[in-house]
């Protein structure tokens, strides 16, 4: 039992499930859009299928993230006890993971219309490009932008049957908030990437890494705020927006001085920076006269 046990820890471990902050950074954007494509909330099935999807779907690209990273994890103080890094896991294990994984997610995408199909095909391939990319890239947190925002235009693809400007500007502004968040991960890792030969933003941004990151948070609520002045949002969108930024300024506290605590913590804590965006759409849309009515 206890083998069997720690088998199972194990695929937890290389699919993250037990720290989900990769899930939430996925799912809010998705969230976002769910809610914006109708200007209400999504029905509950297909609120149900997203959450699912982007769970089953993090938890793949993890898999395959860590396949392509193993000899990289291993050479850093951070990832070098992740099961594949550390031999606990070999790699057609990890394979068949992701294979049974990305099946299951395909099956849940079926559920969608024909262009939601289409979408996943190119979700899955910049799912499985990024990783590579650092090799030779030096701003992969931009793609990491596009494949945690991809939720984006399924959602909408999903509700309307296509994909408005709204949908690609959410994932314009989705891009600069992941360029933060990931620089200030990256940050977290930056002398041993620099050893190993990495690719990041943070090594790219250098001595204005902090300048960058604070830029890149600048840029997305501006680019939020656009399309609130743009779409005529009220007051509650402008008030998650406010919070949001709130929130980015404690993160410049907390990178400041570059400490791998400091910088972690920070981008640990985008989880609630993305949830202020949210419950700020969330009770933008939110028919207020309806729901009164309801309890009158």
């Amino acid at each position: 039992m206890k083998r069997v046990l720690a088998r199972l820890d194990a695929y937890e471990r290389l699919v993250r499930l037990d720290r989900p902050i990769g899930i939430l950074l996925l799912l809010w954007p998705t969230l976002w859009a769910l809610w914006l494509a109708r200007g209400a909330a999504p029905p509950p099935m297909v609120l149900w299928l997203f959450v699912l999807g982007a769970i089953v779907t993090r938890s793949a690209g993890c898999a395959v993230n860590d396949l392509a990273d193993r000899k990289f994890d291993a050479e850093v103080k951070r990832t070098r006890d992740r099961p594949l890094a550390a031999g606990v896991i070999r790699p057609w294990e990890a394979i068949a993971v992701a294979v049974v994984l990305g099946a299951g997610a395909f099956a849940i995408v079926l559920q969608f219309n024909r262009l939601t199909v289409l979408l996943s095909f190119a979700a899955v391939a910049i799912t499985v490009i990024y990783p590579f990319l650092k090799r030779f890239f030096w701003m992969p947190q931009a793609w990491l932008g596009i494949a945690f925002g991809f939720g984006i235009p399924m959602a909408f693809a999903a509700q309307v049957n296509h994909v408005p400007p709204l949908a690609w500007a959410l994932l314009a502004a989705n891009i600069a908030w992941t360029i933060a968040y990931d620089t200030e991960y990256a940050m977290v890792d930056r002398d041993d990437d620099v050893r190993i030969g990495m690719r990041t933003s943070a090594i790219l941004f250098g001595r204005y890494d902090v300048a960058a990151v604070m830029a890149c948070y600048a840029l997305f609520l501006a680019i939020m705020a656009a399309i609130g002045m743009w779409r005529g949002y009220g007051p509650f969108y402008y008030a998650g927006l406010v919070t949001a930024a709130a929130m980015a300024a404690y993160h410049y506290r907390l990178i400041r001085a570059r400490t791998r605590e400091g910088c972690f913590k920070a981008f640990r804590h985008n989880n609630w920076l993305g949830a202020a965006v949210f419950a700020g759409i969330l009770l933008d849309t939110t028919r207020w006269h309806e729901l009164l009515a309801g309890i009158a």
